[in-house]
Order: C-alpha cells, then sequence, then structure tokens
C-alpha cells in the first residue's frame, strides 16, 4: 500500500476521496491548500476559514494527520497573474484548468514528492487506469457525465497523471453523499462550492475590477449601429447573453456577443438565432498542445474534442497545422466539427477524447469562419 497526500478542501468530494483510500489500507495525510484569503475585500463569499476547520475536522473524524499549507504567493503567480493577463490581452481564460496543471498538480503534487509521498489524491469526477500498451496510465471521464470534471485535466502531463489516485471517480454523486453519511463524516451535507477555483462563489466581474478598471465603449451591432454602452470589453465574454444592459427589439430573441473589436474598444452584439454570423463555427486552431499520454496530435485523426466545461465532446477533425497562428508556442492543430458549434472562444481550453479516456488539450487561438458563418 501506498503513502499518499489527499487534497483535502473541506468539501464532501475530497473528504469521501480520504475516507475511501483508508478504507483500501493506504496511509493517508490530509493537506488543505490555502491559496487566497480575499485580502483585497472582493464582494461574495470566500470561505476559507470555514472550508480549513471543515477539514480539520474530517481528518479528526477520521484520524490523520492534517496540514495546511500555505500557497498563496505560487497562486497568486501561476493562476492569477495568467487570468488577468489572459482577460488584459482580450481572450478568456480558463482558471480551473490552470489551477489544476499549476497547483493540485503541480506545487502540491511537488510538496508531496519532496515530503516522500508515493502519490497524491483529489476529489475529481475522473479516473485513472493502465493504459493498454503496457506503459503508463490512461486518464478517463468519471462515471457520473453529469460531474465529470476529466475537462478540467487536460492540460495535464503522464509525469502529473501516473502518480495521482481519484478515489471518487467511479461513483455517481448521490453514492458520493451517501459514502459521507457512512462514514460519518461531519461534512456529509455540505453543499458543493462554486465560483473560481479555490477563490470562492465571487462573480468573475467584481474579481476583475478589483484589478483591471473599466474601459467604457460601445455596444453595436454587426451593421455598426450602436446599441448602448459596455464597462469594459475584458467583463465579456463570446456567446455572453446576460448582463449585458440593451433591450432586444424581438420578443423572445436576446441580443448574444458575437465579437470584441479591440483597436475600436467596441463590443459586437447580435440576436441569437442558429444562422447567427460569428456565432457559431466548424473550424477552429487549437494551439499550446499537452497529452496526458501518447503524442495524439502528430497525425490527421478523428476523434471527439470539447470546447468547454459542461459539454459531451463532439466529432471532430484534426491535423496538425502550422498556420498563421501559434501565438502561444508549442504545436497546433485545425479542429474541425462535423456539427457547428456555439461561441469558440480564444482563450478557452479545448479537451480531446478517444472514447472515455482523455488525449490532452490546448486553447483555442483563433476561431475561422467561411463566409456563412459556420
Amino acid at each position: 500500500m501506498a503513502r499518499i497526500l489527499s487534497a483535502l478542501s473541506g468539501g464532501v468530494d475530497s473528504s469521501v476521496a480520504t475516507g475511501l483510500l483508508l478504507e483500501q489500507g493506504h496511509e493517508v495525510v490530509g493537506a488543505y491548500m490555502r491559496n487566497w484569503i480575499n485580502e483585497e475585500n472582493i464582494a461574495g463569499d470566500c470561505p476559507w476559514q470555514q472550508d480549513i476547520e471543515d477539514a480539520q475536522a474530517v481528518a479528526e473524524t477520521l484520524g490523520i494527520e492534517f496540514r495546511v499549507l500555505n500557497l498563496m504567493d505560487e497562486y497568486r503567480d501561476r493562476v492569477v497573474s495568467y487570468l488577468l493577463g489572459g482577460y488584459r490581452g482580450g481572450v478568456t481564460p480558463n482558471p480551473d484548468v490552470m489551477c489544476n496543471r499549476e497547483m493540485k498538480f503541480g506545487v502540491f503534487l511537488d510538496y508531496a514528492r519532496h515530503q516522500g509521498f508515493d502519490g497524491m489524491a483529489t476529489g475529481h469526477y475522473a479516473r485513472r487506469r493502465p493504459a493498454g500498451d503496457g506503459g503508463g496510465v490512461d486518464l478517463l471521464r468519471g462515471v457520473d457525465r453529469s460531474k465529470d470534471q476529466s475537462y478540467f485535466l487536460a492540460l495535464l502531463s503522464q509525469e502529473q497523471v501516473a502518480p495521482a489516485h481519484f478515489p471518487i471517480g467511479h461513483l455517481l454523486k448521490s453514492e458520493v453523499r451517501a459514502e459521507a453519511v457512512r462514514l460519518g463524516l461531519p461534512n456529509a451535507r455540505k453543499k458543493d462550492s462554486q465560483g473560481i477555483c479555490f477563490i470562492g462563489d465571487v462573480k468573475m466581474t467584481d474579481f476583475l475590477r478589483a484589478f483591471i478598471p473599466d474601459d467604457p465603449g460601445e455596444i453595436v451591432d454587426g451593421s455598426g449601429r450602436v446599441l448602448g454602452r459596455h464597462r469594459g470589453l475584458h467583463l465579456y465574454t463570446f456567446g455572453q447573453r446576460k448582463g449585458l444592459g440593451v433591450a432586444s427589439p424581438v420578443y423572445k430573441e436576446a441580443y448574444v456577443v458575437v465579437a470584441k473589436r479591440p483597436e475600436s474598444n467596441r463590443l459586437v452584439v447580435a440576436l441569437e438565432r442558429a444562422d447567427t454570423p460569428l456565432l457559431h463555427a466548424r473550424r477552429a486552431v487549437v494551439g499550446s498542445l499537452h497529452h496526458t499520454h501518447d503524442v495524439f496530435y502528430r497525425e490527421p485523426r478523428r476523434l471527439q474534442a470539447q470546447p468547454r466545461y459542461r459539454h459531451e465532446g463532439a466529432p471532430a477533425y484534426i491535423e496538425p497545422w502550422a498556420g498563421r497562428s501559434g501565438a502561444g508556442g508549442g504545436a497546433s492543430v485545425l479542429v474541425t466539427w462535423d456539427e457547428p458549434q456555439r461561441a469558440l472562444t480564444p482563450g478557452q481550453v479545448c479537451a480531446f477524447f478517444d472514447g472515455e479516456v482523455l488525449l490532452g488539450g490546448g486553447f483555442f487561438e483563433e476561431i475561422l469562419h467561411d463566409d456563412t458563418g459556420s
């Protein structure tokens, strides 16, 4: 059996994961990552103190050692700076994916290794199994597809996946709740956390406005007609319908963001319909690619490409790309979906799957539209 450092967040999922590892006979130590304490007093719920208390109570119930790791400097350097830099640069970053790569499976895993642990564990809804070629491991979707979090692990390397344990990946959420009760965990009925990774239930717009000043400009339609004013392009994302402050002239049809024009500081909106120009696309360039096991992007192939969380992934064809993109460095592919996809967004992560097996992922660098907008 192994000596494992388990990431205890104070939530039910990581607590059950820790308890199941103990029942499997492993030597387990729990650790809370203190990454953010809201020194800027941003409006919202940032319950880090309560989370530490809950995590410690779980550790005491399970009878294991508990540690609190102060990783606030690393979190600001590796996640917050990436987040703010992306929005300042006009793209929409994904802090949850980066938090996993840089913090949970980066700094936290490095700490575990330096402390002599054989591996680490989290409460992700994902699974791991030996790779079919007899070497390494594959990362799979969680059994509960409504909770599957493999998308957020798309930028992990084999070195990060191999020592990781996902003890609840084979369970449904309802079964995890039942296990929490069976284990007698004090947080068995605690609500799931919401919001930005490790920051809490804070609106992204409120978080950004604490660091990036408003830069108001015009909201226009495709013909350039001014419809209203925006507070700053960084506060909006492609496909956004709510919070635009522009009333639709058509009943049951809402305006949606279809483009940003940083050179004129204009936000472009259109009424959302099946054929709305710029809203749907079949092709995109995905760069800065990472692979969790085998390098999957050297040759053309068909697979499933998932452009966002809460998306099932859709059939697509990928081929190596050496076009005008590649600003992020590393390899790039041209992705062509069988069907148009809604609101593909530069800066977001696209994950690639072969069935249930996660192959890896990369960042949207360019969205390509034909003459019909699809």
